[in-house]
């Protein structure tokens, strides 16, 4: 065995037994990695809140163990009081994933990068300064509720998958000109200006986001849009008007969008079908530069229809649009909406319709 596993499980057989004391918690672990066979290449642990530490030390003692193995993940979720990375960590130099929650991330001077990390996931972790950390093949990067991001400083050209909620715009436009970049969510916008200028990568808006774009929260970034040519809406209701609107006007302004793909979410019992297909039944567009669509999960309601009506009426470049039902919609369901979408008249002669199995 590579990989020693103290997440949520381990940490919640503690809870039931009644013996979420420090001493035996730490004892506990110390023990397994002590007589531990072969090299740890994989570490997962939880500190829960539950328990007292009056320091970390058991921890960077488990941490200067770790360094002796090569490791590759290192995935630590303290929910504990914030923990500061030892600077034996920093001498992980075979670490291919590097997950961090509430920790405080400061390396040292001397410290220059990690060679082989591929994908950090950082979540409520407080940045010290230092110098220009590298990561030449770091390909996925996740920023959530961190602080002082500004002393993050890195260097990733192989970046492609970006997501993040508390990146300051001057880092956020550099990590967005990354040449290979092709996925980016952002979870909290606050100031875009520039964002939507690099075009290449797939923009990805939820159904929250959307909603503010109705009321107007971004429109000073909106023209910009043009830049764009993948988007993304994820977790949409179209029993909803101002996601609707949202994901209407966000079309209108990305006039050079070549491919969209939208996943739909349950529609819940405040959705108003009437109200939404009412206003989609009166939109007059102009044209989309779609080549392909895919829509996910649908359940086949009546603004759902209409929303891919309004597409096909409007998209005289589409070759493909993809649907895939939810597995919910039983058998007479799926086959109404493959039914519906062959009469839809369509503005491209060359539209070729996919219909896929339901997905869970």
């Amino acid at each position: 065995m590579k990989s020693l596993d103290f997440l949520y499980g381990f940490s919640g057989q503690f809870l039931k037994i009644g013996a979420y004391c420090h001493n035996g918690f730490t004892r506990v672990i110390i023990q397994i990695m002590i007589h531990h066979q072969g090299p740890i290449l994989q570490f997962h642990l939880h500190i829960p809140k539950e328990i007292f530490l009056d320091s970390f030390q058991e921890v960077d003692q488990w941490m200067l163990l770790l360094a002796r193995n090569n490791l590759r993940v290192l995935d630590f979720r303290n929910s504990n009081r914030i923990y500061q990375i030892p600077s034996s960590v920093f001498s992980f130099l075979e670490l291919r994933v590097l997950g961090l929650v509430n920790c405080i991330f400061k390396p040292p001077l001397e410290f220059k990068g990690f060679q082989n990390l591929e994908d950090i996931m950082f979540s409520k972790v407080n940045f010290g300064g230092g110098t220009v950390i590298n990561l030449p093949q770091l390909k996925a990067l996740t920023l959530l509720r961190c602080s002082n991001v500004n002393s993050f400083n890195i260097k990733a050209e192989m970046l492609r998958i970006l997501r993040e909620d508390s990146c300051p715009e001057d880092i956020l436009l550099r990590l967005l000109h990354s040449q290979y970049l092709y996925a980016v969510k952002i979870c909290l916008l606050e100031s875009l200006n520039d964002l939507v200028r690099v075009g290449r990568f797939t923009f990805t808006i939820d159904g929250y986001f959307l909603k503010f774009m109705a009321a107007g929260k971004f429109s000073e970034w909106l023209s910009h849009a043009k830049w764009l040519t993948r988007l993304n809406f994820q977790s949409v209701s179209l029993g909803d008007l101002y996601q609707i609107q949202g994901a209407l006007c966000m079309l209108r302004n990305s006039p050079n969008v070549k491919l969209l793909r939208v996943t739909y979410m349950p529609m819940g019992p405040e959705a108003d079908l009437e109200l939404t297909s009412s206003y989609l039944e009166s939109q007059y567009q102009t044209l989309f530069m779609l080549q392909s669509v895919e829509m996910i999960y649908l359940e086949g309601t009546r603004p759902e229809m209409l929303f891919i009506k309004l597409l096909l009426d409007y998209s005289p470049h589409l070759k493909k649009i993809i649907i895939r039902p939810r597995a919910t919609a039983d058998a007479e369901k799926r086959l109404n909406i493959v039914k519906d979408v062959m009469q839809f008249p369509r503005a491209s002669t060359k539209a070729k319709m996919v219909f896929l199995d339901p997905e869970p």
